[in-house]
């Protein structure tokens, strides 16, 4: 069981990586945000640990949704989820990340 939540955290953090660079480099506008798909969130593998949630990344020119998942949180950052910002050619995503306090 431990092996399996390991391989889906560290696929899930390879995903996030992977839509945080390629939206550093290109930002996808769309005038309708996708709608997202409600997922059940899975129990705490600890009590410490921060629910990143869903986020969003560009594939195929399209936002497709990356599921949530819980991380261990790392010292001296806070996590800051992903957002949606409007400019005047529409909405892009802007991916969550650890910020340093």
């Amino acid at each position: 069981m431990k092996k399996k939540l390991f391989k889906y955290l560290l696929a899930t953090l390879i995903l996030i990586s992977a839509a945080v660079s390629s939206q550093a480099q290109t930002r996808v506008y769309v005038k309708v945000r996708p709608t997202a798909v409600v997922a059940v969130r899975p129990a705490t593998p600890h009590p410490n640990y921060v629910w990143v949630a869903d986020e969003w990344t560009v594939k195929n020119g399209a936002y497709v949704q990356v599921p949530g998942y819980w991380a261990e949180p790392r010292a001296g950052y806070v996590w800051v989820p992903g957002h949606w910002v409007t400019e005047g050619r529409g909405d892009y995503w802007v991916a969550g990340h650890w910020k340093r306090v």
